[in-house]
């Protein structure tokens, strides 16, 4: 196991090695940005699928709508610079909404966007299954089964650590951006120069017969979700190099811009060159095919998509371990997600959000389209909740607290709007979420309760009274005469006042337990053997009532009782499936009684 960890993993890294593993910006943006980058895929073609439902005259309202998207990325980005160099050690909208706004808002802040690092995860990867799927028609029953596998492949990828992950991503991430920015870059060009005359289905201005307020802000909120992920490098501000707050706001400063202007640049070129979505074909297929033609640019754009699509979930694994990390150390986690593994990453929080990944995929079937709109409830939460909690930072903070804060009361408006209108126009699709919350928070708490309870018990009085025992009793459970019960039984001499060597004798048996007892009685005369029968063929139930007879006896003689359970270990590791595992379920049993010290006395076979 150790071998095939290593292969997978690689070999440990010092702890004094951390720093080398930090991230330029360079390496921090191809590992940060390729969730948010990878909504440029689908972001222009879920506002303008909305529109269409009602007329294909109404695409020119994408760009107002992609108007009002970019001031809410400007303020989000804004916003999130602020947040960096103000909360330096990351955790992001959880640790600001919680110091702020209060605990309860930081965990309904925290809890969502746990949830939303799953969803980034199970959307990304379901939407690379699809593009791999469309190339080859022959897989296409198979998307839940390819989506997992590259869940799996890209958590592996995040255990051998930042660095090795980080320089993987750097092709698909570059690649995608440089193809995207030619596409656009070449598109413009042909509209400057007329070589594409105007094509769109209607100027702006032109009243669509039919057109409201709701279809108007529900394709408003599905266009939204193209900035699902700009969160992300505010919860991982200590994967960066020195001086880490510069850099991490630089990042997010370059991966607002090329974000923005993908989008702006798409959904222009959808407008000009009137291209309606398809059922089978994308709609950034169509412009590609539009501005490149069908010839090699226009496959690379295909491949870059496919393979960004499925390496966005990366993002997730960058930032849940981080997140799972602060709220650990607040006890609402398990302290486990405090742990570093072997190449300094959060092991089990990336191994957590792979494993509830894959649950998704299951519960949905792998479907794009159901997983969206609950993404965008994840993620508009948090946006919420940490611009609010930003307001009242720069309020506290006193002077200029107005000026400070505009980016923030703009991206909360917006912010708490989304929300507003998918509660209204989505709830059936989002109506998991309300329920998936209340019992998360409920198992912070629980979590919370547990830990502080712990805390009260093992904290010392201000005097610490000593307490003095007579004699220690001490029960070896025995088989038979074998090497391992002498050791043990030797050992427990050495450290007992009264040594009791116990049997468990099976009733149908009595001829091989008088066998036994004599055995016994021979070689340790001094040693008292005692027999327990079972009428059931059950070890470890007549086991625990003998223990706790003797642990009551030996508290009223003011005794401790330790029980000594010998076992041999095999001399390869395979070779413990060839045995059973009393010992195993004993030691966990009896770990549940009080006043009682269980021990193992090992003896190692050679061959």
């Amino acid at each position: 196991m150790d071998y095939l960890k290593r292969l997978l993993v690689g070999k440990p890294l010092k702890s004094a090695e951390n720093d080398e593993q930090k991230l330029s910006r360079f390496a921090a943006l191809a590992l940060l940005s390729s969730d948010a980058l990878s909504s440029i895929a689908y972001g222009t073609e879920q506002i303008v699928v909305v529109l269409v439902a009602l007329s294909t005259a109404a695409i020119w309202y994408s760009l107002p709508i992609a108007a009002v998207v970019i001031v809410l990325l400007v303020s989000l980005t804004l916003s999130y610079r602020q947040i960096i160099h103000a909360y330096p050690h990351g955790g992001g909208a959880y640790v600001v909404s919680s110091e702020n706004l209060g605990k309860n808002a930081g965990l309904i802040s925290g809890g969502s966007l746990l949830i939303d690092y799953m969803l980034t995860v199970a959307v990304s990867v379901s939407a690379g299954a699809e593009a791999i799927t469309s190339a080859i028609p022959a897989l296409y029953n198979h998307q839940v089964g390819i989506s997992v596998l590259i869940v799996v492949l890209i958590m592996m990828l995040n255990l051998r650590g930042l660095r090795e992950s980080a320089g993987f991503l750097v092709f698909p991430v570059y690649l995608f951006i440089g193809i995207i920015t030619i596409l656009i870059f070449i598109g413009l060009f042909n509209i400057l120069t007329g070589a594409v005359p105007l094509n769109a289905t209607a100027v702006p201005g032109t009243v669509v017969p039919g057109i409201s307020l709701a279809l108007i802000l529900r394709a408003f909120s599905s266009g939204s979700s193209s900035l699902t992920g700009v969160e992300a490098i505010s919860n991982a501000v200590p994967f960066f190099k020195k001086p880490r707050a510069k850099n991490a706001a630089g990042t997010l400063a370059m991966m607002a811009s090329i974000l923005g202007f993908f989008f702006v640049g798409i959904t222009f070129i959808n407008y000009w060159y009137g291209i309606v979505p398809e059922t089978e074909v994308t709609v950034l297929a169509q412009i590609g095919k539009a501005v490149f033609g069908s010839g090699f640019m226009y496959y690379v754009l295909q491949f870059s998509t496919a393979l960004i699509l499925a390496v966005a979930a990366n993002t997730g694994f960058s930032a849940f371990p981080v997140l799972a990390y602060n709220l650990s150390k607040d006890k609402f986690m398990p302290h486990m997600y405090q742990d570093r593994g072997d190449r300094l990453g959060y092991s089990n929080g990336i191994i957590t959000l792979a494993a509830g990944s894959i649950v998704l995929l299951f519960i949905f079937n792998g479907s794009t389209e159901r997983l969206i709109p609950l993404y965008s409830i994840g993620v508009f939460i948090p946006f919420a909740l940490s611009q609010t909690g930003m307001v009242i930072h720069w309020r506290r903070a006193g002077e200029k607290w107005l000026r400070k804060s505009i980016a923030n009361i703009v991206g909360a408006t917006i912010s708490f709007s989304i929300i507003l209108i998918l509660f209204i126009f989505r709830l059936n699709d989002i109506w998991p979420f309300f329920i998936i919350m209340p019992i998360l928070l409920y198992t912070f708490y629980k979590i919370h309760d547990h830990y502080k309870k712990v805390a009260e018990q093992l904290r010392l009085e201000e005097k610490a009274s000593a307490h003095e025992f007579e004699g220690n009793t001490v029960l070896v459970l025995v088989g038979n005469v074998t090497r391992a019960n002498v050791g043990a039984l030797n050992y427990a001499r050495s450290i007992g006042d009264y040594v009791v060597a116990m049997h468990v004798s099976l009733d149908e048996d009595v001829k091989k337990e008088k066998e036994i007892e004599a055995e016994f009685r021979e070689n340790f005369p001094d040693v008292r053997f005692s027999v327990v029968h079972s009428s059931y063929r059950s070890i470890e139930t007549p086991i625990i009532r003998y223990v706790d007879l003797v642990s009551k006896n030996a508290i009223k003689h003011n005794y401790t009782t330790t029980v000594l359970i010998p076992q041999f270990v095999p001399n390869h590791r395979w070779q413990n499936i060839l045995h059973n595992q009393t010992s195993l379920r004993l030691r966990l049993r009896l770990s549940w009684r009080e006043n009682i010290v269980v021990g193992t006395y090992s003896y190692h076979l050679k061959k």
